[in-house]
C-alpha cells in the first residue's frame, strides 16, 4: 500500500536529513534515502515507516 504523497513529502532520512522514495523490495516496502553517501533503506510495516537508523537496511 503505497504511502500518500503528501506524507512522503514530508518525511526525511533520520540519519542525513536527505529525502526518501518509495521502494518496493521483494520481502516488504521500503523508504530509501536519496543522500549521496547515506542510501539507508527504512522498512515500511504495516503502512508505517520505521524510521530508526538501527532498524534501516545498509544499501548493498
Amino acid at each position: 500500500m503505497p504511502l500518500e504523497a503528501g506524507l512522503l513529502e514530508i518525511l526525511a532520512c533520520p540519519a542525513c536529513h536527505a529525502p526518501l522514495r518509495e521502494e518496493q523490495s521483494p520481502k516488504t516496502p521500503e523508504l530509501v534515502c536519496t543522500g549521496a553517501g547515506c542510501g539507508l533503506a527504512y522498512p515500511v510495516r504495516d503502512g508505517i515507516p520505521v524510521l530508526l537508523v538501527d532498524e534501516a537496511r545498509r544499501p548493498a
